[in-house]
C-alpha cells in the first residue's frame, strides 16, 4: 500500500546484561527449565544459543558451562548446585526456622566402629549385635563395609529400648578410602584400641578422618581382660595426639571394654547415647527418602544389591531413585538380617533391590519422581562417557613427552575383578600405586562378579594378568584361560596380593605354593548323617576330585569355604577319586552348611616357578 511504512524488525540483543541477581540452577539443566529460572521466553534463550552456534531444542540438556554462560548474557549470576541439592530444596521443610525446627525429629545416632587392624572391631560389633561376622571373613579381617541396626534390650540401663546404628569399617591401611566415608556418614566414631597393643598408625589415621568430618570421638579401650593389658598407657598416648580422657580433665569419653568377656558393653551404649544427645541428631521422616550408598554388588540370582544407610526421610517400596550415574525403582529391600521391610526410616542401613546397575560405593542416593531420576541418571551416563573418551583420545604434548621418557619402563596390564564394589575400588588404587620406576602397573579394567570370558579375552589381547578377590573364574572362562595361556590370580585376603605383586615388581618371586586345579562337582542334593554331618550328593561336570584333594565351596562363584575332603563315597563304597560324568557323595572336613546348587572344587598344591615378569 502506498504510503505504508513496516514496523522495524525486532532483533534479539547479544550484548550481555549487568548482572543484576543470582540463581540456583542443577546439573544437565533444560533450555526450557533454565528460561524459567531466567524468567525469559524459552524462544529468546534459544535464539541466543544459536547466535552462539548452538543449535537446541526446548527440552535439550545443557552443561553447566555453557547453562552458566547464558544466564550472565541474561543478567544472572548462576550457582550450580548438584541434583541432590536441588531436591533437598524442592522437599526440603518450610521456609522458617520455627516450621523447620517442628519438622526434625530425633533418630538414632549412626556410629562408625573405626581403629586398626586386629585391635577387635567387629569382635566388639558382634558382641553388641550378638552375631558371628568375624567368622564369616577371609583371616578373620573385615574386608566389606558392614552396617547394622541393634536395640538396647538391658532392662536396667537407661538407655533401654533405644537404637544405635553401626558402620564397621575395614581396618588395613589400604581401606583408608572406606574408612573416610565411613567418617562422612557417621555422627560418632568409637575408636577401637587394644589395651594391649596401644595406638597404631590406622589407629592415628582414623583419628585424622573423623576430626576432618568434625565427629566426636568415643575410645572405646578394648581387651582389657588380657593379662598384659595397660589401659592408662593407651589414654596417655591418645592425650599426647589431643584426645584427653574425661577423667584426667578433657572432653573426650574413654570405656574400658571387652569384646570377648562382654565387659562394659552397656556403658558404652551408654555413652554412645548420651554423645548423640549432646548433638541433638535429628532428620526429617516426612520428606522423600537421601542417604549415601556403603556398598554395592552384583548378585547372580538378584541382580544388582546396594548397601545403603537412609540419613534423611523414609524410603517405601515402589521409589524411584537415583544414586550417582544410576537409575532404579526399590523392588524390595532388606535389613542386615535379611528380613523384608516395607519402609525404612532415618539412620536405617537397608540392601536394595532395583538398581539398573552397580552404584558406586559413596554415591548419594536420593528419592525423586520417576522422569526426573531418569533424566538425570541419563545425563551423568553421558557425561561419563564423554569424559571417558575425552581422556582416551586426547594426547598433551606434555603427555607425549613423558611417555616417551617412559619409554623403557616395564608395563603390568591388570584385569581386576572382585565380590563387592569397595574392594575393587580401593584394590585398583592401591595396585595403581605400587608402580615403581622399574615397572608402571595399568588397570586395564575392573569390574564386580566372577571372571568371566569377556575379561579372558581382554586379557588375552592386551597380555594382561587378571586378579580375582574373592571370586572364582566361571567354567568357561577357566577353561578359555588355560586354552589363551592367561595368568589368573586369585586371592581372599589383601595382604597376600599386595606381598605377591610388590615381590614380582622387585623381581624375587621365587618359587611358590601354587594351585593346580582338578575338577569341580555340582550339589545337586544335601544329607544329614548322625555323627558324620553334611554330605553333599554331587554330580562331577569337570575333571576328578581325589579322597586327599583340597577343595573350595563356590556359591555364585563366590569363595564360602575352603577345606580338604572329609569323604568320598560313590553309592556305599569309599572310593580314591571321582571323575567326570560320575555321582558321588562328598563330606567337607569341619564344614556342615552346603546348599543345593553350590560347586565343590577340587584342587592341589604344587611348587611352581612364577614367570609374571619373565
Amino acid at each position: 500500500m502506498k504510503g505504508f511504512v513496516p514496523p522495524p524488525r525486532l532483533t534479539l540483543s547479544t550484548e550481555p546484561l549487568p548482572i543484576t541477581r543470582e540463581i540456583t540452577i542443577t546439573e544437565g539443566i533444560s533450555v526450557k527449565d533454565l528460561a524459567e529460572k531466567l524468567g525469559i521466553r524459552a524462544k529468546d534463550l534459544i535464539a541466543r544459543l544459536l547466535a552462539r552456534g548452538v543449535f537446541a531444542t526446548i527440552n535439550q540438556t545443557l552443561d553447566q558451562e555453557l547453562a552458566g554462560d547464558m544466564a550472565r548474557q541474561f543478567g544472572a549470576d548462576a550457582k550450580v548446585i548438584t541434583f541432590e541439592e536441588q531436591l533437598m530444596q524442592d522437599t526440603g521443610p518450610a521456609q522458617s526456622a520455627e516450621q523447620a525446627a517442628e519438622t526434625m525429629q530425633a533418630r538414632p545416632p549412626v556410629v562408625t566402629i573405626m581403629g586398626h587392624v586386629d585391635h577387635g572391631k567387629t569382635t566388639l560389633l558382634d558382641s553388641i549385635r550378638e552375631a558371628n561376622v568375624a567368622g564369616g571373613e577371609a583371616g578373620g579381617i573385615t574386608q566389606h563395609i558392614g552396617a547394622y541396626k541393634v536395640r538396647i534390650a538391658d532392662t536396667n540401663s537407661p538407655a533401654y529400648g533405644r537404637e544405635i546404628a553401626f558402620i564397621d569399617t575395614p581396618g588395613h591401611e589400604a581401606f583408608t578410602r572406606m574408612r573416610a566415608r565411613g567418617a562422612k556418614v557417621t555422627d560418632i566414631v568409637v575408636l577401637v584400641v587394644a589395651a594391649d597393643d596401644g595406638v597404631m598408625p590406622q589407629t592415628l589415621e582414623a583419628m585424622d578422618h573423623a576430626k576432618a568430618a568434625n565427629v566426636p570421638i568415643i575410645v572405646a579401650v578394648n581387651k582389657i581382660d588380657k593379662p598384659d593389658a595397660l589401659p592408662d598407657r593407651v589414654k596417655k598416648q591418645l592425650a599426647d595426639r589431643g584426645l584427653m580422657p574425661e577423667d584426667w580433665g578433657g572432653n573426650t569419653v574413654f570405656v574400658d571394654v571387652s569384646a570377648k568377656q562382654k565387659t562394659n558393653l552397656n556403658l558404652l551404649l551408654e555413652m554412645i547415647c548420651l554423645v548423640a544427645d549432646l548433638q541433638e541428631v535429628k532428620s526429617n521422616p516426612d520428606r522423600p527418602a537421601s542417604g549415601t550408598v556403603l556398598e554395592a554388588k552384583l548378585d547372580r540370582g538378584r541382580g544388582p544389591v546396594a548397601t545403603v544407610l537412609i540419613q534423611s526421610g523414609t524410603l517405601k517400596i515402589g521409589d524411584a531413585f537415583v544414586a550417582g550415574n544410576i537409575f532404579g525403582r526399590v523392588r524390595a529391600m532388606f535389613d542386615d538380617r535379611g528380613k523384608a521391610l516395607e519402609q525404612a526410616s532415618p539412620s536405617t542401613p537397608v540392601e536394595i533391590l532395583g538398581a539398573e546397575g552397580l552404584p558406586a560405593a559413596g554415591d548419594q542416593f536420593v528419592v525423586a519422581e520417576r522422569e526426573r531420576a531418569h533424566e538425570i541418571s541419563e545425563y551423568r551416563t553421558m557425561k561419563a562417557r564423554e569424559a571417558q573418551l575425552a581422556k582416551t583420545s586426547r594426547v598433551s604434548l606434555e603427555g607425549l613427552s613423558e611417555q616417551i621418557k617412559a619409554a623403557g619402563i616395564k608395563e603390568l596390564p591388570i584385569i581386576l575383578k572382585g565380590d563387592v564394589q569397595g574392594s575393587v575400588e580401593v584394590l585398583s588404587d592401591l595396585l595403581t600405586k605400587l608402580s615403581n620406576e622399574k615397572v608402571k602397573i595399568k588397570v586395564l579394567h575392573s569390574g564386580v562378579g566372577a571372571i568371566t570370558e569377556t575379561d579372558v579375552l581382554l586379557a588375552s589381547a592386551s597380555n594382561a594378568i587378571i586378579i580375582g578377590f574373592n571370586v572364582r573364574p566361571e567354567r568357561k572362562a577357566h577353561d578359555l584361560a588355560e586354552q589363551e595361556k592367561v595368568d589368573i590370580r586369585l586371592h581372599s585376603i589383601i595382604y597376600e596380593l599386595q606381598d605377591e605383586i610388590k615381590r614380582a615388581m622387585a623381581g624375587l618371586l621365587e618359587p611358590v605354593i601354587r594351585e593346580a586345579y582338578h575338577g569341580r562337582a555340582e550339589v545337586r542334593e544335601t544329607f544329614r548323617i548322625p555323627k558324620v554331618g553334611t554330605i553333599a550328593g554331587c554330580f562331577m561336570q569337570d575333571g576328578l576330585i581325589k579322597r586327599d584333594d583340597e577343595v573350595r565351596l563356590l556359591r555364585d562363584n563366590v569363595v564360602v569355604f575352603k577345606g580338604k575332603v572329609g569323604s568320598l563315597r560313590r553309592f556305599k563304597d569309599d572310593v580314591n577319586e571321582v571323575r567326570n560324568g560320575q555321582e558321588c557323595g562328598i563330606g567337607i572336613s569341619g564344614y556342615g552348611d552346603i546348599k543345593v546348587g553350590d560347586v565343590i572344587e577340587g584342587f592341589v598344591t604344587e611348587r611352581i616357578a612364577q614367570e609374571v615378569f619373565a
